[in-house]
């Protein structure tokens, strides 16, 4: 086996870890969605949240990558926005 046979087993192993990493995220996101709208959020702070994924994934940062304080803060933002729209519960006293 020469040396360009190894490379691509070992790029295709790779490719293969990669997709099912992507696939594996593709189920969380879709599971997510589910659960946001069996929860009867309004449309608003469902916008923030997937926002707030897409800013996460893509790789523009308002700061750079070894630094993740701009991306903490945007999910806890969504987070934030995604608790306080949520319905209550009948007997929940929430504080505002």
């Amino acid at each position: 086996m020469d040396s360009t046979t190894l490379l691509l087993i070992v790029a295709a192993v790779v490719a293969a870890g990669l997709l099912a990493g992507a696939v594996a995220v593709l189920v969380r996101l879709v599971r997510t969605r589910r659960a946001l709208l069996r929860a009867g959020l309004p449309t608003g702070p469902r916008w923030v949240f997937w926002g707030a994924v897409a800013y996460l994934l893509l790789p523009t940062d308002l700061l750079p990558d070894p630094v993740y304080l701009d991306d903490i803060g945007v999910l806890l933002l969504a987070l934030r926005s995604l608790r306080a729209a949520r319905p209550a519960a009948p007997g929940d006293a929430r504080l505002p």
